[in-house]
């Protein structure tokens, strides 16, 4: 039978070891944050033709997350090293998916609050970028090295600016709030066992997506449907201004689509609505004779094809075909201006006709009729004479 001395060693070297795990734990904790901050600021300064920075990162043991403050990327110029603003965040919250748990799965989550994405003409285009996807996703694979099940998206902001045109073009969809959940095909093995939600404002008008996919599946698989109200035309004067040569003194824009993807193939079709639009109006008035006349042109077209009852501009644009061989008909949508101007107005909505299923009908090269190759040599034709033109 052990000592009451043997015992009381025994608790006390107990407790030492106690307090020397909960010392270690505290130390991590206190130094971790400041490692993980210089790792992550590290690897944002070392990105190819970019260049990034954290200012905080804060840490969450309990709930297995961690948190970046005033996160930004910018483009950087080879030449000049200029930076140019490209994405940035508030708040950046990464951290485990603990429901998932329940599904014998350790996925991630990630919410981003405030976050805004520029694309500024000649320093950051979405063609460029698009180059640099990979390199986007090695950084994400570093910050969160579990695959993405889940991401939110709270009062972002998408802008576009062009500081070499007169005038100079700054246009933005604001309040940008998006849901994408099941990334991972988690808790479902449908087709389309992904969804996102999004919704946002465009210049007093709203913009709703929604949007079923398989996110893990090689080729896009989708189907969508989304769309844009009640634009307020003359907020994007600056636009039409630099891009068309004319403005507008009132008038909402409307669109609507439907789009759906599978094997290689998507169909769908654009539906664009403008309503009660008038381009010449007493901002005119110190206007030069040619941009009275040309907005005169524009003004007198909108009025011979609106529809007189619904008093809106309108068509309907299918498209089809394989990626890199999308086919829009043009003949169509000079067919619906002309339906919509003196036959029956284009209601304002989704039309709810193109579904997963629709893809199967999409057509190929080889089994075109001679009167869809005929239209379809005759959009080519379009496209490359507008190349010249240009």
């Amino acid at each position: 039978m052990a000592s009451r001395e043997t015992l009381g060693k025994r608790r006390k070297k107990k407790w030492i070891i106690f307090i020397s795990i909960i010392s270690i734990l505290f130390v991590v904790r206190f130094i971790l944050p400041y490692v993980l901050l210089h790792y992550a600021n590290k690897t944002l300064a070392n990105m190819d033709g970019y260049y990034g920075h954290v200012t905080d990162l804060d840490l969450s043991l309990f709930r297995g997350a961690y948190m970046l403050e005033d996160f930004y990327i910018d483009k950087v110029d080879s030449t000049s090293q200029e930076h140019t603003p490209f994405i940035s965040s508030q708040v950046i919250d990464l951290s485990v998916e603990w429901k998932s748990l329940f599904n014998q799965r350790i996925v991630g989550e990630i919410e981003c609050v405030n976050p805004v994405l520029r694309f500024t003409k000649d320093k950051a285009e979405a063609a460029d970028i698009q180059k640099d996807t990979t390199d986007f996703r090695k950084v994400l694979k570093t910050f969160m090295p579990l695959k993405i099940n889940r991401l939110e998206i709270f009062n972002g902001k998408v802008q576009y600016i062009d500081s070499t045109s007169t005038p100079i073009v700054n246009i933005a969809l604001t309040n940008a709030n998006i849901l994408a959940q099941n990334l991972s095909s988690v808790s479902d093995t449908a087709t389309l066992p992904s969804t996102v939600v999004a919704t946002a404002n465009v210049y007093d008008g709203t913009f709703n997506l929604r949007m079923r996919l398989n996110a893990l599946a090689t080729e896009p698989t989708y189907d969508l449907n989304a769309e844009l109200k009640n634009t307020n035309l003359p907020e994007l004067n600056s636009f039409f201004k630099a891009y068309g040569n004319f403005d507008v003194s009132e008038g909402t824009f409307g669109m609507y689509t439907e789009l759906a993807s599978k094997n290689g193939k998507f169909i769908g079709y654009v539906k664009p609505i403008i309503t009660n639009l008038k381009v010449i109006g007493p901002e005119d008035r110190n206007d030069t004779f040619i941009s009275k006349l040309y907005e005169a042109v524009i003004g007198t077209a909108g009025v011979i094809l609106k529809n007189p009852k619904e008093k809106q501009v309108a068509t309907k644009i299918p498209i089809e075909g394989e990626y890199e061989k999308t086919t829009i008909r043009t003949w169509y949508a000079i067919v619906h201006v002309l339906q919509n101007a003196f036959v029956q107005a284009i209601y304002p909505s989704i039309d709810d006709e193109i579904s997963i299923l629709s893809v199967s009908r999409v057509k190929t090269k080889e089994n075109e009729t001679i009167i869809q190759k005929i239209f379809s040599n005759s959009d080519k034709k379009d496209k490359k004479n507008k190349k010249r033109n240009e």
